[in-house]
C-alpha cells in the first residue's frame, strides 16, 4: 500500500506544483502509515531533480522516460506510463494536479482501472475510522463543498487545484530510492497510433503567470469597463504583480482566460492579493482565499470580499487606485 503522486513538469523540469502535491501526499501517507511514491513521466530530472523530490516528501521516485520513440506529451502514452507505475506500486491513493496534464491523464487511467476520480479538489484527508480518502471539492456552482469517498474500487484517485496547499520545507536529510521504468514492450493500446502532436502554443498575454506571481492584482466587474480594467493593469505594473480577473471580466472580454481566477479558472496563493472592484462571489473566493494577505478595494462596505480580506478600503476604486499608483511611482522615483 502507498500514496502515489504524479509529478508536474514543464519542458523537462520539475514544476513547483509537484512539491505542493508531495506535501498533500505526505500528510495522507502519514495518516495511513504508508510510503509516498512519485511518478515522473516524460522527462529525466537527473540525480539532483530526483533528490529534490525526495527532500520534499517522497520515499521513492519512478522515472518513466523510455523508450525515446514515445512522445509522452500525448495523453495516450502518458496515461499508459502512469498506469504502468500504478501496476508496479499498487497504490491506495493517486493524486495529481488539476492542470492540463492531470485533467487529461487521470480520467483515462481511472476509466481503464474502473475506479473513481474526483476532479479539482480543494481538500484531501483520511477518514479516521474507515481509512478512506476524503475528497472535498466545490459543487453546485461553488455554493456548497461536497466530500466524496471511493469505498470499494482502487486506487482512490483525485486531482487537486494548484496553490491550494503549501509545500513542505526542504529536508536534505531525507533518503529515498530512484527507479527507472521502461515501457519497452508494454502494450500502449490502440489510441497510441492515433495521436499526433501538432503544435504547442504558449501563453503570451502575461509575463508572469498569476499562479506563479508573488503579488496578484485582480479586477472585478466593479471596474465598469475595459478602460477601468486598465487601472488594474497599471497598479499591477507599479507593483511588479500578476494581473488577475474574475469570470465576469473575462466573459465581458476585458481580460483573457489565462487571467481568470476562481472555480472555473486558476487557483492562486500569492503573498499579497489585491482585489479591485471584486464583489466576492463564492466561485471567486475558492480560487484566492489561501493568499497570505488579502486587500480589498470596493465602495460597497457590505461586499462579501471584505469577509475574507485582511485589509479593506471602502471607497470608489476610480479615486483609490489612481492615488495608489501615484504614490507607488513617487516612492520609486525617490529611491
Amino acid at each position: 500500500m502507498s500514496v502515489l503522486v504524479l509529478a508536474e513538469q514543464r519542458e523537462g523540469a520539475i514544476h513547483p506544483t509537484t512539491y505542493e502535491l508531495l506535501a498533500r501526499g505526505r500528510m495522507l501517507a502519514d495518516k495511513l502509515e504508508t510510503p509516498v511514491n512519485c511518478a515522473v513521466i516524460g522527462c529525466d530530472p537527473g540525480e539532483g531533480g530526483c533528490s529534490e523530490i525526495i527532500y520534499r516528501g517522497a520515499d521513492a521516485v519512478y522515472v518513466v522516460n523510455e523508450p525515446a520513440s514515445i512522445d509522452f506529451r500525448l495523453p495516450g502514452a502518458a496515461s499508459r506510463a502512469l498506469q504502468r507505475v500504478i501496476e508496479l506500486t499498487a497504490p491506495e491513493i493517486v493524486v495529481a494536479a488539476a492542470t492540463t496534464t492531470g485533467r487529461t491523464i487521470m480520467p483515462l487511467v481511472a476509466a481503464r482501472l474502473r475506479t473513481g476520480l474526483t476532479a479539482d479538489c480543494t481538500g484531501l484527508d483520511i477518514d479516521d475510522k474507515e481509512k478512506l480518502l476524503l475528497q472535498t471539492r466545490p459543487a453546485i456552482g461553488g455554493n456548497i463543498m461536497a466530500t466524496i469517498k471511493t469505498p470499494s474500487a482502487r486506487p482512490q484517485m483525485a486531482t487537486v487545484r494548484p496553490k491550494s496547499w503549501r509545500p513542505l520545507e526542504r529536508d536534505a536529510s531525507r533518503r529515498g530510492v530512484v527507479r527507472k521504468v521502461s515501457l519497452q514492450g508494454y502494450e500502449l493500446g490502440p489510441e497510441a497510433g492515433c495521436e499526433r502532436l501538432i503544435d504547442v502554443v504558449k501563453d503570451t498575454t502575461q509575463e508572469v503567470s498569476v499562479q506563479d506571481a508573488e503579488i496578484v492584482v485582480t479586477g472585478g466587474k466593479g471596474v465598469k469597463n475595459r478602460d477601468g480594467f486598465k487601472l488594474v493593469e497599471e497598479l499591477a505594473a507599479a507593483l511588479g504583480a500578476g494581473v488577475g480577473a474574475t469570470r465576469d471580466v473575462v466573459d465581458l472580454g476585458w481580460a483573457s482566460y489565462p487571467h481568470q481566477i476562481g472555480l472555473s479558472g486558476k487557483t492562486v496563493s500569492p503573498r499579497l492579493y489585491i482585489a479591485v472592484g471584486v464583489s466576492g462571489a463564492v466561485q471567486h473566493l475558492a480560487g484566492m482565499q489561501t493568499s497570505e494577505t488579502i486587500v480589498a478595494i470596493n465602495k460597497d462596505k457590505d461586499a462579501q470580499i471584505f469577509k475574507v480580506a485582511d485589509f479593506g478600503i471602502v471607497g470608489d476604486l476610480f479615486d483609490v487606485v489612481p492615488d495608489l499608483i501615484a504614490r507607488l511611482k513617487a516612492e520609486k522615483a525617490g529611491r
